[in-house]
């Protein structure tokens, strides 16, 4: 198959899909990468999980001084701080992606899994036919290419969420399958609700109480909705979705910096920007001419 296709793609979730939360886990993706041809590379290691999927192609994978034959619907997986490299004369063509567990947001459980992942053996998957993780892996780069608009960063981010939880599966023995009954249960009807209402009320105040009283329930329930299953504060979860809908109009509006913080519910501009710049590491103003200058954020391939 063509990777080409998927290109558009890669660079739309590299523009969109940078965090993702869920189920007690958040996880930072540093890249996701598209590689129609992909020849060899030098001895190297990473900080963080990098996966590979060959799509086509042959080539070898040295992974700690150990040798792997890539072939078609093969999956590798580079651990952190472990040396690896990839060889092919002819070209790989490669879909993969980088991503690490944020420990300070994330549960006990999910920590203990992702250490259980740096230690596994298991690094290397072939199959002879199409692994259904492939399939999702290009579903997430096909509707990444679809036109966007305000909830495509949170539909990537579920679909991108299921792919990396369903690579994991793969590593590590002990990781919970989707037959069997998780340490952590899918969102409730009432936490969705609570979301919905979030995120369409984020000019509001959006206090824990007012929620929890539009739900019918405690503040108490609900602080511990969030705690429990997205592993986040009520807080710091509105905050987030604050910010991510500030970056939406910073990049897709002409509104001001002033009317962008009203519309996403800051007290005043003054403190939009404060916090805007600590989670962004640039200010709203800069990060929007950073952005019309280069029109899109470009990444390497490899």
């Amino acid at each position: 198959m063509n990777l080409s296709s998927y290109l558009a793609g890669k660079k739309t979730l590299n523009e969109y899909v940078h965090q993702i939360s869920q189920r007690g886990a958040t996880f930072q993706v540093h890249y996701w990468g598209v590689m129609p041809r992909h020849y060899d590379n030098q001895l190297h290691k990473h900080s963080f999980f990098e996966v590979c999927y060959v799509v086509a192609g042959e080539g070898v994978y040295i992974d700690n001084n150990c040798s792997y034959l890539l072939q078609e619907n093969t999956l590798f997986l580079s651990k952190p701080e472990v040396p690896h490299q990839i060889k092919s004369e002819k070209g790989l063509s490669l879909l993969y992606v980088a991503f690490e567990l944020i420990e300070s947001d994330s549960t006990e459980c999910w920590i203990e899994m992702m250490e259980k992942a740096k230690t596994s053996s298991h690094v290397y998957l072939h199959d002879k036919e199409e692994m259904e993780i492939a399939l999702l892996w290009k579903t997430l780069l096909i509707h990444a290419t679809r036109q966007d608009n305000e909830w495509l960063e949170k539909y990537l981010s579920n679909m991108a969420f299921l792919l990396i939880e369903s690579i994991l599966q793969y590593f590590v023995p002990s990781f919970p399958k989707n037959d069997s009954k998780p340490e952590y249960e899918m969102s409730s009807e009432l936490l969705t609700e609570a979301q919905l209402y979030i995120n369409d009320n984020l000019a509001n105040s959006l206090k824990l109480t007012d929620v929890a009283r539009h739900l019918h329930i405690s503040g108490r329930h609900l602080s511990r909705l969030f705690v429990s299953e997205l592993g986040l504060s009520f807080s710091k979860y509105v905050q987030n979705e604050r910010i991510k809908k500030a970056i939406y109009l910073l990049k897709k509006s002409n509104l001001s910096i002033k009317e962008i913080s009203d519309e996403t519910g800051f007290i005043n501009v003054h403190y939009f920007t404060r916090v805007f710049s600590l989670t962004m590491q640039t200010s709203p103003g800069r990060f929007r001419s950073l952005f019309i200058a280069k029109n899109t954020t470009t990444f390497s391939d490899r």
